[in-house]
């Protein structure tokens, strides 16, 4: 009979490359979207980026997250999905969509964890060029672009923009400055105050009067 004699076992050898899922992936990619962020900004970020700076494959980032929105309000601590928020402020007529986008954010505020995240990254961005940036980014496009984007009015993004000067002073003055009339003022007050000026941000017809800008009617 011959001699039976039994092989060494084959070492493994680490494979090379992305990583699969497994561990904290979530937290991983969540870790390395806010550096990411911070790197190049809201709009230059991508979910391959991040899923290259994370270390996995681009389809992890896809599993845990429905798009780069969702990335970024889990990156910075955000209390509410632009798109939930978006949604709620488009479902109704146009003739009161500054009412409802006025309440949906004093709303978001009114909860002292998510007005923390937002106020966190608001102080952030007053003196750090990269904060800012984010901010500037990820509001004008994600929240109060997609709702001009939906009105189709014309100059959306310009429109958007100052539909979120309004909101960004609002808190600034409220909670982080603390005026004191606007930071005694109840939820229906500011609501009444600020939501006719949303309201002809978003909506409204320029003046006659008023340099053109808000007019589409450039040419003529």
């Amino acid at each position: 009979m011959a001699a039976m004699t039994s092989r060494a076992p084959v070492p493994r050898v680490p494979r090379r490359g992305r990583r699969a899922g497994g561990g904290d992936t979530r937290g991983t990619i969540v870790t390395a979207a806010r550096v990411e962020f911070a790197r190049v900004g809201y709009d230059a970020a991508s979910l391959r980026s991040i899923a290259r700076a994370a270390g996995v494959d681009p389809s992890l980032v896809h599993h845990y997250f429905d798009g780069k929105p969702d990335v970024f309000v889990a990156a910075m601590q955000l209390p509410v999905r632009p798109a939930d928020l978006v949604a709620g402020v488009l479902a109704g007529p146009a003739e009161q969509v500054g009412v409802r986008l006025a309440t949906a954010v004093l709303d978001v505020w009114e909860v002292p964890a998510a007005r923390d995240a937002f106020l966190g990254l608001l102080r952030s961005a007053v003196s750090h060029e990269e904060a800012a940036r984010m901010v500037r980014e990820f509001m004008g496009r994600e929240v109060f672009g997609r709702v001009a984007q939906r009105l189709q009015v014309p100059d959306p993004e310009l429109r958007a923009g100052v539909a979120a000067s309004q909101m960004i002073g609002l808190a600034l003055m409220r909670f982080v400055i603390g005026f004191p009339p606007v930071a005694r003022a109840s939820k229906e007050q500011l609501v009444a105050i600020v939501a006719p000026t949303l309201q002809h941000y978003l909506v409204g017809e320029p003046s006659r009067d008023a340099p053109r800008g808000l007019d589409s009617s450039h040419g003529e």
